[in-house]
């Protein structure tokens, strides 16, 4: 699966995520092969790019809940819309609702998710990240102990922390090859947003605080300026996670997607950005390194994950393709520094389940247990 551009599709090409309507109804189903009619189709969506299945891969499964996953975010997207112009004109309606239905699918999941990165347009990009970044927020929060009251806050907050970049010049919010300048200027445009949330929220202060610091924090990231020196309430240190892997996974401007192990990585090793609790929490809740997925390890070598490991997402138990060796890569005496790299991309390599591997392997899996 690879993600192109909309002005490098070709006639061919199959589509590996699938297209809904406003209302959620299905345009075009996953591993339909585009023809010119339906790339000009997608065209007028105004979407970015899509996610294409390579020449010779097949579609990888999706269960009921992956379906549900995606209809999920193309409904609520248009939802907080319709709610983040209202709040620019001093209204708030259907935001609680939002929260809550947020809430309820995300926040007390006890299994981890295949959490779907949405295809996405110039004009509706701050509103799916903005449901993404909520959504994330509910996942981790549930796993990193947020109280009910912290949980709303920090969901709410990630709604509308982006509200003060619909105020921003349009040919800026469409630009596709942002400069440095450029991003500095939305983040002014988003600072100046927290008045409207210091405003209509006042009886919950922490709203516009968690998307305030959240905003800080990643700032100093990105300028190299250390950790920052506030107390920070526990919604930001959720949500400078959830912001940051949405923002570097999800399709955008100027630059392709990255790898969602990469940004996990990325994440651990600057603990004084990215809260540690906060982190596991995500890889707690989110399906990055699941049985059946190929990899490359950092020797090299190809292998097929059999079984996760909860204590270190990077060494699991695999099943070597050089040589059919089981390999516990948790046990450090054995296997010293080895590691996954990353998940492996080429067409031999597809997110395809192996389950006749697992079960011919599976006396030994239980052996090494």
């Amino acid at each position: 699966m690879q993600f192109v551009k909309i002005e490098d599709l070709k006639p061919g090409m199959r589509i590996a995520r699938p297209i809904y309507s406003k209302k959620g109804v299905l345009l075009f189903e996953r591993d339909s092969k585009l023809n010119e009619n339906g790339i000009d189709s997608i065209k007028n969506f105004g979407l970015i790019g899509l996610f294409v299945l390579e020449p010779a891969e097949p579609a990888p499964p999706m269960t009921q809940a992956d379906i549900d996953f995606e209809r999920f975010q193309t409904v609520n997207s248009f939802a907080i819309q319709d709610e983040l112009a209202g709040m620019l004109g001093n209204k708030i309606t259907k935001l609680p609702s939002i929260v809550a239905d947020i809430t309820k699918n995300y926040g007390n999941l006890d299994k981890k998710i295949n959490f779907v990165q949405s295809l996405r347009t110039k004009e509706d990009y701050v509103y799916r990240h903005s449901l993404n970044v909520a959504m994330l927020c509910a996942l981790i929060g549930h796993k990193f102990g947020l109280r009910l009251d912290e949980m709303n806050e920090t969901i709410t907050s990630a709604i509308v922390h982006d509200i003060g970049r619909l105020q921003a010049p349009q040919e800026l919010q469409d630009k596709e090859d942002r400069t440095v300048a450029d991003e500095e200027a939305l983040e002014q445009y988003q600072s100046r947003g927290f008045k409207i949330l210091e405003d209509m929220f006042t009886a919950t202060p922490n709203i516009k605080r968690i998307a305030a610091q959240s905003l800080n924090i990643l700032q100093r990231f990105r300028n190299g300026e250390g950790k920052a020196t506030m107390k920070i309430v526990e919604g930001a240190k959720v949500m400078v996670v959830a912001e940051y892997f949405d923002t570097m996974t999800a399709m955008r401007f100027g630059a392709k997607p990255e790898s969602e192990l990469d940004v996990i990585r990325d994440m651990q090793n600057a603990p004084d950005t990215f809260d540690p609790r906060a982190v596991q929490s995500l890889i707690n809740a989110v399906n990055i390194l699941s049985e059946g997925i190929s990899v490359v390890l950092s020797t090299g070598d190809t292998a097929l994950i059999l079984q996760e490991n909860p204590k270190n997402i990077l060494r699991p138990m695999v099943l070597c393709f050089r040589d059919n060796s089981i390999m516990n890569l948790a046990d450090t005496y054995m296997y010293g520094d080895i590691e996954v790299a990353d998940v492996m991309k080429t067409l031999d390599n597809r997110y395809v389940m192996d389950t006749a591997t697992l079960d011919a392997h599976s006396d030994r899996i239980e052996g090494q247990v």
